[in-house]
């Protein structure tokens, strides 16, 4: 009886555990997602030297394969883009100035065409290593084949923003009621603070909800 009552007891600490990682990886799916949206519209991976768009479309001019930057853009785009990347091509074994000059123009008609097809404006091309650490740390977990070392890394970034943002609310509450300056800058805080923990509220709402159907 005894036997029978501490495997029951075992059965249901693993089961609680389980529930418990399975949680714990919907909390840091839905955070990381929360964090990489804000972070890929914010800085525009897409847009930078070390982006993937821009790498492969490096590439394509390497190897004279303008297959590469199809996956980019629309099919609708496909004539704009292999015209120019020929003439951009053709142009390499002549003046280094005027190929520079020329291949930039490739690179941002196909940036922003790209940006085009997500509805998202073109600011320019971004230096490299513009892109935000969560998605630096996401293209590394592809190159890697390993999610491993981005769960870790990512656990402990998300929980120092949240702190961040929880401890910037907390010392401007004291302060808030001083001016209207200080109030201000506290509702800033305060709005933000609450969004993201809104958007992480409604991520986790919406996973439930989905695995259950």
């Amino acid at each position: 009886m005894k036997t029978k009552v501490m495997h029951t007891a075992v059965r249901n600490s693993s089961e609680s555990l389980t529930n418990k990682s399975k949680f714990q990886a919907l909390l840091t799916f839905a955070l990381f997602v929360m964090f990489a949206l804000s972070s890929l519209t914010a800085s525009a991976h897409c847009d930078s030297y070390d982006g993937p768009t821009i790498k492969d479309a490096l590439r394509a001019l390497e190897t004279n394969n303008v297959n590469l930057v199809y996956k980019w853009i629309s099919k609708e785009q496909e004539d704009e883009v292999t015209a120019l990347f020929n003439k951009t091509y053709q142009m390499k074994k002549g003046d280094k100035e005027v190929y520079a000059i020329m291949e930039k123009h490739f690179l941002e008609t196909l940036v922003r065409l790209h940006r085009a097809t997500e509805g998202a404006p073109y600011t320019g091309l971004k230096p490299a290593g513009t892109a935000s650490k969560i998605v630096q740390m996401s293209d590394n977990a592809i190159k890697s084949g390993s999610v491993d070392d981005l769960l870790g890394k990512l656990n402990h970034h998300i929980n120092s923003i949240l702190q961040e943002k929880y401890n910037k609310v907390l010392a401007l509450d004291k302060v808030k009621d001083l001016s209207p300056e200080q109030g201000r800058a506290y509702v800033a805080a305060y709005v933000d603070y609450t969004h993201s923990i809104e958007a992480l509220h409604d991520l986790l709402t919406n996973g439930s909800a989905h695995h259950e159907h």
